[in-house]
């Protein structure tokens, strides 16, 4: 389809919610798109200049679009997830997951069994889940059959056959882990008490049941059947214990989904709690990979009709922590305070655990992808033309106003580079000026990398506000570096960032990676300078009052510290004891020094 053919097809798209689908030259899909309005959503695409050279990409690329009128945004929402997830087409997030995850099965057969699966079977069955993991299916199962005696065996327990005796109790019964219905002992309207109770210990609630088993208690106590009683207590007891393990909120709560997500710029991280009677029931955290530029807000709309879908949640309520248009089926509420804002909060802790832990593994497995995701984010954040892959920050010392220093260490990939940091004494500048030092240092520096044709840093860092960094851009100036090198200065107040010409400083988030480097960087340059600094002045607080001596040099100050310690003890000393470390001569002038009035 040419352009015009396309521009027509623009102005008549309808103006109803629904989905639109992108088509390249070679018929294939590779966009896929839902939309409140279609033809406002697509039009977009064709007259606004996009940022992400992704979405430009894309745009350059479509040949034909097709669009899907649907009632109302739940079901775009819905068709949009399931048309991404049948031809992954290249430009959306992915949400492809092939797991098939487990539930446990009350299955429809006179006695039912209790059991997990990971098939699920359309014979009228029923299957609570799906879990995230056996580890919670195996707890509950050890739940169940600890309180409630179930039989495990796979017979037909028709009417009939009991009647006709066909089966003989198991190990199970004369152990106490079944009441032996293949043989009559136990009936169906008993068993299926026990199926009920625990039809709703799946679902959470153990209230009932924490109920009828106390009745049982008493009921026993009464009649003095004591180690009955204990039986009975030693259930609630399973039950209560489990209860206090999963139970974090207000009881109040139930039947309600959390989702809360977390995202960098490659990925997004989308968290969900499935809450019932104040219980986690279910938490998943689902990892989006980012294709085009994606909001948060998208993400979040597409991940929590996907993972409502997989894990067929009925909830009609959903707490999120931001507004999402998700239809007028479901009541979305954005908490503020109190118990429902604290399970939000635990919602994005996960998602930023679970983040966290990707990063980890990533940065074992694979650390090239670890240091590009980092110096990408940098480049994005710090808005520069190329990665910094090599960064050098400068950091002046003169405390007291004396003996000015300076420092410059020297990051690669993110990482310190700590052979090559550099020690600069300040040569040029008298009494303590940080602009003049830091104009004197970043020229040293600079020049001496220019003339051994080093390679040059791709970001510089100064330690300071707007005056270090004007010192530090007239040496470059100096040196014809201006434009080619990126500088910017950050100040310790609000970690504030100051770009050349631009009177209005940069705020980073606080706990963003970029800053954390540029503060890393920072704090090893001040703790280089100190280091150095103090250095410089213990050896000139131990040296000075001996080199003043005439006749005394280096070589028998470096002995009379070895064998005394301290220039104190040096001046205490009587002549004998310097005469055996130094001979007369030396003693002398050293003795007669500390002694003459």
């Amino acid at each position: 389809m040419d352009e015009t053919a396309l521009q027509l097809q623009l102005k008549t798209l309808p103006s109803s919610p629904g989905i639109y689908q992108y088509y390249d030259a070679n018929g294939t899909i590779i966009y896929v798109g839902k939309a409140k309005n279609l033809k406002k959503r697509v039009s977009s695409y064709f007259t606004k200049t996009h940022d992400n050279g992704k979405t430009r990409v894309l745009v350059r690329k479509i040949a034909d679009i097709k669009h899907i009128v649907v009632e109302t945004e739940t079901d775009a929402l819905l068709l949009e997830n399931n048309l991404i997830k049948k031809y992954q087409p290249r430009y959306n997030v992915l949400l492809k997951d092939d797991k098939t995850y487990p539930w446990i099965c009350i299955k429809k057969e006179r006695f039912p069994r209790v059991f997990s699966t990971r098939r699920v079977i359309k014979d009228g069955s029923e299957y609570f889940g799906p879990y995230t993991n056996f580890k919670t299916i195996h707890t509950l199962l050890d739940l169940i059959k600890g309180v409630y005696p179930l039989r495990t065996c796979n017979y037909d327990l028709s009417e009939s056959k009991i009647e006709a005796g066909k089966y003989k109790v198991c190990l199970e019964y004369h152990l106490g882990n079944c009441k032996g219905p293949c043989e009559d002992y136990e009936s169906v309207e008993e068993y299926d008490r026990n199926i009920i109770a625990i039809r709703e210990i799946l679902k959470g609630n153990f209230k009932d049941s924490l109920i009828q088993f106390k009745d049982q208690m008493k009921q026993f106590a009464a009649n003095l059947q004591f180690e009955e009683a204990q039986k009975v207590k030693e259930k609630i007891d399973v039950l209560e214990n489990y209860q206090a393990k999963s139970t974090i909120i207000n009881p109040k709560i139930s039947n309600v989904d959390v989702f809360s997500i977390m995202s960098d710029e490659g990925f997004g991280y989308v968290n969900f709690l499935q809450i019932s009677y104040g219980s986690i029931i279910r938490a998943h955290t689902l990892e989006i990979k980012k294709k085009l530029d994606e909001t948060d807000k998208q993400l979040l709309e597409l991940a929590i009709t996907e993972i409502r879908q997989r894990f067929h949640s009925n909830s009609k309520e959903i707490y999120v922590p931001f507004k999402v248009n998700l239809g007028k089926d479901l009541r979305i509420t954005i908490p503020q305070l109190g118990d429902k804002k604290r399970i939000l909060d635990l919602s994005l802790r996960n998602a930023k655990y679970y983040r966290m832990e990707r990063f980890k593994q990533i940065k074992i497995t694979d650390p090239d992808r670890h240091v590009n995701r980092i110096m990408a984010q940098m480049k994005t954040d710090l808005r520069l033309h190329e990665e910094p892959r090599h960064i050098e920050c400068f950091d002046n010392s003169n405390i007291q106003g004396t003996h000015p220093v300076a420092a410059c260490v020297v990051f690669k990939d993110g990482k310190p580079s700590k052979k090559d940091y550099r020690h600069f004494n300040i040569k040029t500048v008298v009494g303590p000026d940080d602009f003049a030092s830091m104009e004197e240092v970043v020229f040293r520096r600079y020049k001496r990398l220019v003339e051994e044709a080093q390679p040059l840093p791709q970001l510089i860092i100064i330690d300071g506000g707007k005056g270090q960094l004007s010192s530090a851009l007239n040496a470059l100036d100096d040196l014809g570096l201006r434009g080619k090198i990126a500088i910017i200065g950050i100040a310790k107040r609000l970690e504030e960032l100051f770009y050349p010409d631009d009177p209005i400083p940069l705020y980073l988030d606080k706990k963003s990676e970029t800053l954390k480097i540029i503060q890393q960087l920072r704090n090893e340059a001040h703790r280089f300078g100190i280091e150095h600094h103090r250095n410089r002045r213990s050896k000139t607080a131990l040296n000075t009052d001996l080199e003043t001596i005439p006749g005394i040099g280096e070589k028998t100050i470096v002995e009379l510290l070895s064998h005394f310690k301290s220039v104190k003890r040096i001046s205490n000393a009587s002549l004998k004891d310097l005469e055996a470390v130094v001979g007369f001569s030396r003693a002398n002038k050293i003795f007669n020094h500390y002694h003459t009035p």
